[in-house]
């Protein structure tokens, strides 16, 4: 899978080198997760952190592909659910006014640590692959300063559960960036 995640950001990396208008850089930001369709949790806070690509396609459009860290789960009191993950989300831009623009897209993410195990016990393991839909607005300061506000809907259940609905990520980011373009 990381061969994957890393086939992918080169693809998108030599497409956006050719392209007007390159927007590559950093970011760090804020999540608000938690665990949709199961009952008793409330939010967990962690913090995503990363790169961006991105070029346009036309004056209003683009596409960005970010490559993120991403501290996600879920309290269950005392505990944490502890869902950390490699996110690749892939989002089009439509700028409908110079520098704001809306953003919708896939997020393919894959899971590097989890405490699954120390919560459930051997009850729950968690999928190594999450695909979530990803919807957002944002803001292209002066001087390279990007604000991104998200909100990540999973489409596939988190847990590997025998017979049982699990539930899915539903994540709310805040995240500031840096373009070097």
């Amino acid at each position: 899978m990381k061969k994957v995640v890393f086939i992918i950001f080169l693809a998108l990396s030599g497409l956006s080198v050719t392209a007007q208008g390159l927007d590559l850089g950093i970011k760090v930001g804020v999540n608000f997760s938690s665990i949709s369709d199961a009952a008793g949790l409330d939010n967990r806070t962690g913090f995503i952190i990363g790169g961006f690509v991105g070029f346009k396609l036309a004056d209003k459009l683009g596409v960005q592909a970010d490559l993120l860290y991403s501290q996600q789960g879920a309290k269950v009191n005392p505990d944490d659910i502890d869902l950390n993950y490699v996110n690749v989300p892939i989002v089009l831009k439509y700028y409908f006014i110079k520098n704001v623009n809306i953003q919708i897209g896939p997020q393919f993410g894959f899971i590097v640590d989890d405490n699954i195990s120390d919560v459930f016990g051997n009850i729950l393991e968690a999928e190594s692959f999450d695909l979530s839909g990803v919807v957002g607005a944002g803001i292209d300061f002066p001087m390279g300063i990007r604000v991104d506000g998200r909100y990540n809907f999973g489409l596939t259940d988190i847990f590997n559960a025998a017979g049982t609905k699990s539930g899915k990520n539903a994540v709310a980011t805040i995240s500031v960036g840096y373009s070097f373009f």
